[in-house]
């Protein structure tokens, strides 16, 4: 693995940004192995080069340390939106698990969002931090079926594994959940697949279900996910152009009855769904200072 040189590793997030109630923002890792076929990071205005190569910060424990001794507000840190916290390098190079221990040490809480079960290793390290702070693990879970998934997340833990591991991360008192998105019309945009997804998650033991029926596209994003449906789904790529043009919010033709159907199902299991529930249900009974106000 590749490091590069940065100055900053934790940022602020902008005002008036909810995404799961972080305060700040911590991108460890550059580009992903995982290979999804959809993944927004791959467009242009991110500026990273050969995407699918793993680069870490150059020396991002002691900047992180420094960065959150420094820092005069407590609050939730947030990572995995860019890239997954826990890609393959992260199993030698420890470089998340080091970064919750420093998380821990100063006092700060944790939303995280991965596609791995490598998450459970760090158990024992959520618990810590949440014996002072909040803590919230999200797993991406995009369809019910094992073998699609391993067609648009080739590289990754099959949802049968994201799946144990929200049970084990759950069964052990860490607030998990799942992020339902993107669902890709005409590939997993269909009422089977959602209700498969929310009865399996609710069996997993998942405290919430945050969702998103469709998909974004843009830049050369858009013709990596168009290569790879001529390759996989043929045909779907004309009913893309046909139905979304050049687009960069896709939603799925059917989102209103997917909708209808995702939160039935969610009720009827006594699932979370709407971020402001989300966000109370992991950050009640601490402070408030380290309440994220929404």
């Amino acid at each position: 693995m590749n490091f590069v040189p940065a100055k900053q590793i934790i940022t602020r997030t902008a005002d008036g940004m909810n995404w799961f109630g972080c305060d700040y923002n911590m991108n460890i890792y550059r580009g992903c192995s995982h290979g999804c076929i959809y993944c927004d990071s791959r467009s242009d205005c991110y500026r990273i080069e050969n995407f699918s190569e793993i680069r870490a910060k150059a020396g991002a424990l002691a900047l992180i340390e420094r960065e959150l001794k420094a820092k005069r507000k407590k609050g939730v840190v947030g990572t995995g939106a860019m890239s997954d916290p826990y890609n393959p390098e992260e199993a030698e190079h420890y470089l998340t698990g080091g970064a919750l221990e420093l998380i821990d040490k100063y006092g700060f809480g944790v939303s995280l969002l991965t596609k791995s079960a490598l998450v459970t290793r760090d158990i024992d390290r959520f618990r810590r931090i949440a014996g002072h702070s909040p803590v919230c693990v999200m797993l991406t879970v995009t369809t019910a079926e094992d073998r699609l998934c391993s067609l648009i997340e080739p590289h990754v833990a099959v949802t049968s594994k994201r799946l144990a591991a929200v049970r084990e991360l759950t069964a052990a008192g860490v607030f998990t959940g799942i992020v339902l998105m993107p669902v890709l019309p005409f590939i997993n945009a269909m009422e089977e697949n959602v209700a498969a997804v929310v009865t399996a998650a609710a069996a997993a033991g998942a405290r919430f279900i945050y969702p998103g029926f469709g998909v974004t596209l843009r830049q050369n994003q858009r013709e990596y996910y168009y290569r790879q449906l001529d390759r996989y789904f043929p045909g779907v790529k004309d009913r893309y152009v046909k139905t979304f043009g050049n687009r960069y919010e896709c939603v799925a033709p059917n989102a209103r009855r997917l909708r209808e159907v995702f939160t039935r199902r969610c009720d009827r299991y006594g699932i979370v769904y709407r971020m402001p529930d989300i966000i109370a249900g992991y950050q009640q009974g601490y402070g408030s200072e380290q309440m994220t106000l929404f």
